[in-house]
This record gives structure tokens, C-alpha cells and sequence, in this order.
């Protein structure tokens, strides 16, 4: 009973200390997903990639979050050549 006191109350100040902030933590979680799309695309847009053949294994889950990127940098159409999205 205690317990379940004690989690509602962090959970509570955690809100409280946050709530002035939302918008920068969630502009900058948008900003590091970006960066992550942009990594993970990037040698298919021509830029090199070190890391390109460990983050193969994660264009099935990030096709549906392909759309909304390329959309926010600033491209209407897909980036890909062989890679349609729109």
C-alpha cells in the first residue's frame, strides 16, 4: 500500500519537474530520431556509413517512420531510388 503511495508520488514530481519542458524533450527527441533515420538511411542517399551493415537489420521496423523524416527534412518525395514510401 505504501509502495503504490511512493510510485504515485515520483510519478507526480517527475510530472511536475517536466511540465514546463515537454516541448524541448519532445523537440529533442525528435531531433535525435532524425539523426537516427538519417544514420540508418544514409548510404542508400550516398553518404558513407560505417556502420551500415549493422543497421541493416533495422529497415523493417523503420520503413513506417521513413515517410514522416524525409517529409520533415524537407523532401517531398522519397530520397530512394528504389525505395517508394509516398
Amino acid at each position: 500500500m505504501a509502495l503504490d503511495k511512493l510510485k504515485k508520488l515520483i510519478q507526480w514530481y517527475d510530472e511536475v519537474l517536466s511540465m514546463p519542458h515537454r516541448l524541448e524533450i519532445a523537440r529533442e527527441l525528435r531531433d535525435e530520431d532524425d539523426l537516427f533515420l538519417l544514420l540508418l538511411y544514409s548510404e542508400m542517399i550516398g553518404i558513407p556509413n560505417p556502420v551500415y551493415y549493422y543497421t541493416l537489420e533495422l529497415y523493417p521496423y523503420m520503413l513506417e517512420k521513413f515517410h514522416d523524416w524525409h517529409l520533415r527534412m524537407g523532401m517531398d518525395k522519397s530520397p530512394l531510388d528504389g525505395f517508394r514510401c509516398c
